[in-house]
């Protein structure tokens, strides 16, 4: 079979590129031909396949006219349809599997598919396909004001990167796919990993009459060698405000537990001042770490921390924390419950910093829970997320469209 993967982006900048690249992987190993069509970029990573690389666009460039060109670009790109339809000609692909295509790729080259019959599948990592920014949380709070096609909620809350501008661009990219039916009729079947995205996407689009499946994560677990019991708490990823690195924080100042975080993002400066000026002496930023150098971190935590405030689909830190060795105390946001459960962790409300607190305290007095719920944690992993499983799981999907 041969399968032709499109994703806005080519190299690895967080846990959607992870999922695109693995899934490669898992195909390639199985003997299947694949090919990538994507944006250019310094930073793309070089697999040996068939790859095709289109320019992103520039909307922040100072040159207006550049700019405006680019600003019509993210909403439907006659450009890029074009170029996928040559790599469809050329590759003649048996099933398209599409990941983040919007702004970058647009969903033009879905049209591009169908003129050509080629099945689309398309895996939502994020909320993209219901809301404009992708999140369904406006910056403080989780939100479904546009639930019903209303996307000039977005506009008025200026929910996308707050800004105004952003906001309605996204707002109008969101006017028109709706109008051109880019959900209804050129996708064969949505593939979601947590059964919350699902259910989520079923309750937006009840007026839609298309195809779910699930498809969990791919994983290798065995990567990450295992170690229980440790010296300190971590948090690791983007510290940004929907992540809820601030309730760690908050946390912090009542209990004696030490705690390390590793990561960057826009947040950073405001906390790391907050933990300075507040001297709170138990939290220690780490900065941004990768590979080997975050798996010693890791290695040596007890636990670790996700606090997210928005609806996370599956979190590759989890997964990471899991095939380590390491309990996980975890918002009730999204797909994280489906993950933790009650064996592999412990869950908390993120607005209620005493529920953190006791969390954080009960896994660290506690060793003998803590190596218990670690070594659940791990035997989940490896028997869940294992290629096998999942080469079995993607093909089911491929084969349903394809028939």
């Amino acid at each position: 079979m041969k399968v032709l993967l499109a994703h806005k982006f080519h190299s690895l900048t967080g846990g959607a590129e992870v999922f695109y690249f693995e899934v490669a992987r898992v195909l390639k190993e199985n003997g299947h031909e694949i090919a990538f069509f994507s944006t250019e970029s310094t930073e793309n990573v070089s697999t040996g396949d068939k790859e095709v690389f289109v320019k992103p666009p520039d909307y922040r460039s100072s040159n207006l006219i550049t700019k405006l060109t680019s600003l019509c670009d993210i909403f439907y790109s006659k450009k890029k349809k074009l170029e996928f339809e040559k790599i469809i000609l050329d590759f003649k692909p048996d099933v398209i599997h599409v990941f983040a295509i919007h702004v970058h790729l647009t969903p033009s080259i879905l049209e591009a598919a169908k003129e050509y019959g080629v099945p689309v599948v398309m895996s939502c990592n994020d909320y993209k396909h219901i809301c404009p920014n992708y999140k369904i949380y406006d910056g403080y709070s989780n939100c479904e004001k546009c639930k019903g096609g209303k996307f000039y909620n977005a506009t008025i809350n200026k929910c996308c990167k707050g800004s105004l501008a952003f906001s309605l661009a996204s707002t109008i990219e969101a006017y028109v796919h709706e109008h051109k039916k880019v959900y209804d009729q050129l996708v064969n079947k949505y593939l979601f990993a947590s059964d919350f995205m699902l259910w989520k996407t079923k309750e937006f689009w009840t007026d839609k009459k298309v195809s779910y499946g699930k498809l969990k994560n791919p994983f290798k677990p065995f990567n990450y060698e295992p170690t229980y019991g440790g010296n300190y708490a971590l948090y690791f990823g983007r510290i940004i405000d929907e992540k809820g690195v601030d309730r760690i924080i908050d946390a912090a100042k009542h209990i004696d537990v030490p705690i390390k975080i590793i990561g960057d993002g826009p947040d950073l400066e405001k906390l790391q001042s907050i933990v300075t000026n507040e001297n709170i002496t138990n939290v220690e930023f780490l900065g941004a770490m990768w590979g080997y150098e975050l798996d010693i971190v890791l290695q040596q935590a007890k636990f670790v921390i996700v606090p997210s405030l928005w609806h996370e689909n599956f979190p590759y830190v989890i997964f990471q924390s899991f095939a380590s060795g390491k309990p996980v105390i975890g918002s009730k946001r999204g797909g994280i419950p489906e993950l933790i459960q009650s064996d592999k962790g412990i869950l908390f409300e993120p607005n209620n910093i005493s529920e953190l607190q006791d969390a954080i305290t009960t896994l660290w007095n506690d060793s003998t829970l803590c190596i218990t719920m670690g070594k659940n944690a791990r035997n989940y992993i490896v028997e869940e997320f294992n290629d096998e499983r999942f080469y079995q799981d993607i093909m089911e999907n491929y084969r349903s469209v394809i028939g």
